[in-house]
C-alpha cells in the first residue's frame, strides 16, 4: 500500500481512505500525501482543511479519486 501513497504523492493526486485510529474506530478521509517517511505519512485532510500525521499500517484500504469526481465535489 505504501507504494500507491508515494505514486499519489508523486502525481500530487487526492486519495480516499479508510483509517483506523489508536483507539480502533474507523473513518473515511480524502487526503493528499505531503510526505513519507518509514510508517508515518504527513497527510492533507481534506475534510478538517488541516494537516494529520498517519501510521501507514492504520490505512485498511486506499483508493484514488479520478479527476471526474474531484470535477463533481
Amino acid at each position: 500500500m505504501r507504494e500507491q501513497f508515494v505514486k499519489a504523492m508523486k502525481y500530487n493526486q487526492l486519495m480516499d481512505v479508510v483509517y483506523m485510529d489508536k483507539a480502533g474506530k474507523l473513518t473515511k478521509r480524502r487526503i493528499k500525501v505531503l510526505k513519507l517517511n518509514g510508517e508515518k505519512m504527513w497527510i492533507w485532510d481534506t475534510a478538517k482543511q488541516a494537516k494529520r500525521t498517519f501510521l501507514v499500517h492504520h490505512v485498511l484500504a486506499c483508493q484514488p479519486v479520478l479527476h471526474k469526481e474531484r470535477a463533481i465535489l
